[in-house]
């Protein structure tokens, strides 16, 4: 049990994962901040999920304020960089060019290089065959890990969109049967006006 213990924190001492969603409200900008030493390795990935036209503004910023990644009205991307200094590092998300819709972001923030499986690095010979299936093994878990957040995201994305339309849809037809109902009145009316019985007038039995 103490050696389980071990390993997992030896684990989370090399590298530090950040996954999350926010709602990033309209004309807002949401910042969050990672600490990171000189020399390590980081990625940053995001995609929008859900809102307005699926964009938002993009900034990371190193801890002197120097800007190293920036992205305008984008859906998703990804930047690898290596931190040059040690310091707290800032991404922002700005949603200020849009006054009426609120966007869905997801952020993946990982810091520092995934570790090898605990004893298979720890010596200088060759992997043996369950070494290597090992690590083959974790890195397939690995790999199928981030195509199911990815198909999530997606999913989320076109039930979002699947469920605008349907909205959209709703209205249009709404609109039409009530433009097919007025319709329908106004004929009723004028024909009624055309087949209605008029009495003959005083000057025309005068006539006669």
């Amino acid at each position: 049990m103490n050696t389980q213990i071990l390993v997992i924190l030896a684990l989370m001492q090399c590298i530090a994962a950040v996954e999350f969603t926010f709602d990033l409200a309209d004309n807002a900008e949401d910042c969050f901040y990672e600490e990171i030493k000189k020399n390590s390795s980081a990625y940053f990935e995001f995609q929008v999920s859900a809102g307005g036209q699926l964009d938002v503004d993009v900034t990371l910023k190193d801890p002197q304020g120097k800007v190293i990644y920036k992205l305008e009205k984008a859906t998703f991307d990804s930047h690898q960089f290596v931190a040059e200094t040690t310091g707290v590092y800032t991404a922002c998300f700005g949603n200020q060019f849009s006054a009426f819709s609120h966007k869905i972001v997801y952020v993946d923030f990982q810091v520092g290089e995934e570790p090898a499986l605990p004893g298979v690095d720890e010596h200088a010979t060759v992997l043996t065959q369950m070494e290597t299936s090992s690590q083959a093994i974790h890195k397939g878990l690995n790999d199928i890990l981030d195509a199911q957040t990815h198909h999530r995201l997606r999913e989320a994305q076109g039930r979002k969109r699947a469920e605008d339309l349907n909205q959209r849809v709703m209205i249009w037809s709404s609109l039409e049967t009530a433009a097919v109902i007025l319709i329908g009145l106004v004929q009723i009316m004028v024909l009624r006006n055309f087949f209605t019985d008029r009495k003959p007038s005083q000057a025309h039995y005068g006539r006669l």
